[in-house]
């Protein structure tokens, strides 16, 4: 009886054993699959945290449709009536402070009336928009928390970007933003020769402490005025092209990723999306005097040849200082 008692006991044991080693495994198997199974979500969410390198297909065929846009030019300097920021180019220290310091204080558009802008884009035909929120002069047209050399300085005061946005929204009028990568402002508070891509450190990609102010200035951009429909990165591009894409992957960067003619017309179609983009007048920002503007017969035979050379035409207003 002991060894039929012990030999059971064994026998017992070896199958608890056995049941043990193949819970043992089962235990090893589950925590393998976990294992590939988090290596694989940490794989695609890598993926889909991959820069954007490119606009979207279907949203590059979207823009190709648009047709015709309106540019719109404005300013803290449009009371200079000269070429919007450019004065600044090889100014003297003397000049480049007293734009810094004196223009934002006489900044006031008391007839400013983006409803009626926006009533006679629509009239006009214009499907889409781009206002200039910051120039190569970095002035701000809405109340950044990056620099003080922006809207809510001024007389006006209010945000000129969001009134607009707002008032072209309303009008189903697709919108789009001009953003200046370089920013004089920003060189001349570090010293830095300013002028457009003469100097290693007019770039973002060499130019840390610009990099991450103009980074700033786009999330705000991009993250308070709802969805934006296009990017004109009038300047280098790279790293901010891709952060906008990281904020907004819908978003079109036209300048900065497509071919934008100024002031003339290819000789042939371009392939793919392309957009031309050309004044009323001579100058993009409004000028007071020696302004010959574009008849409508001329407009028109723009938009007829851009289109037939499968382009946008992206023509251009400069609002007066009122």
């Amino acid at each position: 009886m002991l060894e039929i008692g012990l030999t059971q006991f064994c026998t017992r044991m070896n199958a608890i054993k056995m049941k043990t080693h193949k819970l043992s495994n089962f235990h090893l198997q589950v925590k393998k699959w976990i294992f590939v199974i988090a290596m694989c979500m940490l794989l695609l969410q890598g993926q889909s945290q991959q820069a954007q390198m490119t606009n979207q297909t279907l949203r590059e065929q979207w823009f190709q449709d648009m047709g015709f846009g309106l540019f719109i030019h404005w300013g803290v300097d449009v009371s200079l009536g000269s070429v919007i920021s450019h004065s600044l180019a090889g100014a003297s220290p003397a000049y480049a402070q007293k734009y810094f310091k004196e223009l934002p204080a006489i900044f006031n558009p008391k007839k400013f009336e983006p409803d009626e802008w926006a009533s006679l884009a629509k009239l006009a035909g214009m499907k889409y928009m781009v206002f200039t929120t910051k120039h190569h002069s970095g002035f701000c047209m809405w109340p950044t928390k990056t620099t003080e050399f922006n809207i809510a300085q001024t007389p006006y005061g209010k945000d000129i970007t969001k009134a607009i946005v707002d008032a072209f929204r309303k009008q189903g009028i697709a919108i789009g933003f001009y953003f200046s990568p370089e920013d004089f402002h920003y060189l001349y508070e570090q010293k830095i020769p300013i002028g457009r891509t003469q100097h290693p450190m007019h770039y973002p990609v060499n130019n840390k402490g610009l990099m991450d102010l103009d980074k700033a200035q786009l999330k705000e951009l991009l993250t308070n005025y709802g969805k934006i429909d296009l990017l004109f990165l009038d300047g280098p591009a790279e790293g901010l092209k891709e952060y906008a894409w990281q904020l907004q992957p819908e978003i079109v960067v036209t300048r900065g990723q497509m071919k934008t003619p100024e002031q003339n017309l290819p000789d042939k179609p371009i392939p793919g999306p392309w957009e031309a983009c050309f004044t009323m007048g001579t100058d993009w920002q409004y000028k007071p005097t020696n302004d010959p503007q574009k008849t409508g017969t001329e407009m028109i035979n723009m938009l007829i040849e851009t289109r037939a050379k499968g382009g946008n035409l992206l023509l251009n207003v400069g609002p007066k200082p009122n």
